[in-house]
C-alpha cells in the first residue's frame, strides 16, 4: 500500500499521539500546557478585543488580571459563604438521613426500602466526594502557587504570541499541507473555546438559578445545592442528572410535594440547558453522542481523578476532529 498521499494524516496522528501521552508519562506538565491552553483561548477574545487599541503585551497582561481579580474573588465567596454552610450539612446530615428515611416509611415505600438506602448512600458519597474533589482541586491550584505563575506565564504567550505559534505548527508539515493543518488547528480551538465557555456560562446560571429557586422556596443549605449544580455541570450527562436527583431526595426529607416541584423544576432546568442554552452557545461544533461522553469522563476519572472527568470532554472533542479530519483526507485521496 502506497503510504505516501497519507504522510500528513500519519503525522498528525503521531503529534496527537505523543500529546496525549504526556498525561501518562509527565503528568504535570501536560496538566499545566493543557490549562494554560484553556485559559489562553478564554481569554483571548478579550485580549483581541483590548489589543485593536493597547500593544497586545498590555492587552494580554490586562485580560490575565482580570481573570486573577475573578479567581481571587471567588475563592473569596467560597471561603465566606459556601464554606460555613457546607460544612453546616455534612454536620446535619445525620438527621436529614433519619428524616429520609421516616418519609419513605410514612409513604408505604417499605417494599423499596434497600434500593432507596442505596440510592440515597450512593447519591451522597458521590455528591459530596466529586464536590470535596471539585473544590478540592480549585483550592489546590490556587495555593500551587508556582503552578499557577507557569500557568499565567504560559497563558500570556500563548495569547500574545498565537499567530506566530500557529505559524510554527504549520511550518513542520509540507506546503502543501500547511492549508489543512492551520484549518485543522482553527477548528479545533473554535470548538475547545465554545466547550468551554459554554460551560462556564451553564455552570453560572445553573448556580444562580437553583440558589434562587433554594431560596425562594425556603429549602436549607441553598449555597451547598447551587455550588453542587454548577459544579455538576462540568461534567456533562452525569453530572447534572446526579445533582438533580440528590436535590430531589433531599426536598424529600421535606414535603414528597415539594419533592416532585423540585423534579419539575430540574427537570426543566436541565431541558432548557440541554435544548436551548447548550445549543445556542455551542451549537454543533461538539456533536459528541452522550454515550462517548459519559465513557470518557468515566476513563478521565479512572485515570486522572478529578482533573480528569474536567479534561475527558475537551480531549475526546480534540480527538474527534482529528480523527474527521484524517477521515475527510482518506476520502479525497481515495477519489483522487
Amino acid at each position: 500500500m502506497n503510504l505516501k498521499p497519507y504522510r500528513v494524516s500519519i503525522f498528525i496522528i503521531i503529534l496527537a499521539v505523543l500529546t496525549i501521552s504526556l498525561f501518562w508519562f509527565m503528568q504535570s506538565l501536560a496538566i499545566i500546557i493543557f490549562l494554560s491552553v484553556l485559559l489562553a483561548l478564554l481569554l483571548k477574545p478579550l485580549a483581541d478585543t483590548l489589543a485593536k487599541k493597547l500593544p497586545r503585551a498590555l492587552a494580554t497582561g490586562i485580560s490575565l488580571v482580570a481573570f486573577i481579580s475573578f479567581f481571587v474573588t471567588l475563592i473569596t465567596i467560597i471561603t465566606q459563604s459556601f464554606l460555613p454552610a457546607f460544612t453546616a450539612f455534612i454536620a446535619d446530615f445525620p438527621n436529614i438521613s433519619r428524616q429520609f428515611y421516616e418519609r419513605t416509611n410514612a409513604l408505604n415505600l417499605t417494599f423499596l426500602t434497600t434500593d432507596l438506602d442505596n440510592i440515597w448512600n450512593e447519591l451522597f458519597n458521590t455528591g459530596i466526594v466529586a464536590l470535596k474533589s471539585s473544590l478540592g482541586l480549585l483550592l489546590s491550584l490556587f495555593n500551587k502557587v508556582i503552578d499557577g505563575v507557569v500557568i499565567l506565564f504560559v497563558a500570556f504567550y500563548f495569547i500574545e504570541d498565537s499567530a506566530y505559534l500557529k505559524s510554527q505548527i504549520t511550518n513542520l508539515f509540507p506546503k502543501s499541507a500547511k492549508e489543512r493543518v492551520s484549518t485543522l488547528i482553527k477548528n479545533i480551538l473554535t470548538a475547545l473555546h465554545a466547550y468551554l465557555s459554554g460551560q462556564l456560562i451553564i455552570c453560572m446560571n445553573t448556580g444562580l438559578i437553583v440558589f434562587v429557586y433554594y431560596m425562594l422556596r425556603d429549602i436549607p443549605y441553598a449555597p451547598v445545592f447551587a455550588v453542587i449544580s454548577a459544579v455538576a455541570e462540568f461534567i456533562p450527562v452525569l453530572g447534572p442528572t446526579v445533582a438533580s436527583v440528590f436535590g430531589i431526595l433531599i426536598t424529600l426529607t421535606i414535603s414528597p410535594i415539594l419533592s416532585l416541584q423540585t423534579a419539575l423544576f430540574y427537570l426543566i432546568l436541565t431541558q432548557v440547558n440541554h435544548n436551548v442554552v447548550y445549543p445556542t452557545i455551542i451549537g454543533k461544533k461538539l456533536n459528541i453522542h452522550p454515550v462517548a461522553i459519559i465513557l470518557s469522563i468515566v476513563l478521565g476519572g479512572e485515570l486522572l481523578g478529578a482533573m480528569g472527568m474536567f479534561l475527558a470532554v475537551p480531549v475526546v472533542t480534540t480527538c474527534k476532529i482529528i480523527i474527521e479530519d484524517i477521515y475527510d483526507d482518506y476520502v479525497k485521496n481515495n477519489e483522487n
